[in-house]
């Protein structure tokens, strides 16, 4: 499939001086679901704003559908829908007005008008309330609802800035159906911005892992977590007198140097190790830590998942902010010890 979406080298500087995205290169193939996956501050509606031709950059080149970012902003807003993270629909208004109001926007003609917001009502599920005020509407019908404002023009290209926030589980699992729907029944390509692990495991074809505004690997979910190579052993430690930062460090440490291991991760008071088969691995691990006066008092096993992905990049959970180097500053933290094959 050929590329949608190319951005090469792409820098956003703050007058302040502060980087907010840092040389950043990827692409987007026709019909994909792409993720960006990160933090808050790592950089994914910095870039997505740049690309939707929301904000300036200082460096780097954006072509959408061959249109240049540079000189033809206009033509790439003519082929892209957006949906912020917060939701844009006018409560005093009933759901069919919202989408008539939106194509009024876009200067569509009555007859082709009425047959799109029909179609998109249809679509999202809202055929039934769609003469209620939006005011009125249930969290996930209002996102269904904003949604169905992007897409009134038809774009070939859909940008979501963490479309799930605010919602409750069973609500954000209904939309991803909606989003799925979409990009397979509408042949729409989605790009797509979270920090849930979740949404982009189920989501996405391929995905970008983001943080501190430089990307720090793109594949999919699946390659992704084969990558890491075999099971996840995670670890907590009971108290032997040695502050936790350093028992856990100490764990960490003789762990990856062990032979039976791939490598080694701290994650807030816990260590994760890496092994082939790590049931098997489990009792000679145990005494080993056992002999350095490290007792565990819980231990499990698991496959890969995209939270290891992102530590083993990162060198710290999503949900931290702060670097590896401040670890011993506060109660949880994280590092990294991987053995070289």
């Amino acid at each position: 499939m050929s590329a949608i979406i190319e951005v090469q080298n792409l820098v956003k500087t703050y007058p302040d001086g502060t980087e907010a995205v840092r040389g950043i290169s990827f692409d987007v193939a026709e019909g994909e679901f792409f993720g960006f996956l990160g933090p808050n501050g790592a950089g994914k509606t910095t870039t997505i704003k740049i690309i939707i031709t929301l904000m300036p950059y200082t460096s780097g080149q954006v072509l959408v559908m061959g249109f240049d970012r540079a000189h033809q902003a206009n033509a790439i807003r003519q082929v892209i829908g957006y949906a912020p993270q917060d939701v844009g629909v006018d409560d005093d208004l009933t759901g069919r007005e919202n989408l008539l109001m939106q194509g009024e926007l876009f200067h569509m003609k009555h007859t082709a008008l009425r047959q799109r917001v029909d179609e998109l009502l249809d679509l999202m599920d809202l055929t039934n309330d769609a003469e209620r005020p939006a005011g009125s509407y249930s969290g996930g019908m209002r996102k269904r609802l904003d949604l169905a404002t992007g897409l009134m023009h038809r774009p070939r290209i859909l940008f979501l800035d963490e479309p799930t926030t605010g919602l409750d589980p069973q609500n954000r699992a209904n939309l991803w159906v909606y989003l799925e729907r979409l990009n397979q029944q509408e042949h729409l390509t989605i790009f797509l911005t979270t920090h849930y692990m979740e949404e982009a495991d189920r989501l996405c074809h391929r995905l970008a892992i983001i943080d501190h505004g430089e990307i720090r690997t793109i594949g999919s979910p699946r390659n992704l977590k084969q990558d890491i190579g075999g099971d996840v052993i995670s670890l907590r430690f009971q108290s032997n007198g040695m502050p936790l930062p350093e028992q856990c460090e100490q764990a960490r440490d003789l762990l990856a140097a062990a032979p039976f291991a791939l490598g080694a991760d701290l994650f807030d008071e816990g260590v994760n190790v890496y092994a082939q088969q790590g049931g098997t691995v489990v009792p000679e691990l145990i005494r080993l830590l056992e002999d350095h006066d490290l007792k565990v008092a819980q231990l499990s096993l698991t496959s890969p998942s995209l939270d290891d992905v992102f530590l083993k990049h990162t060198g710290h959970q999503i949900r931290q902010e702060g670097p590896i180097e401040n670890w011993r500053n506060r109660r949880g933290g994280f590092g990294r010890s991987r053995r070289r094959r």
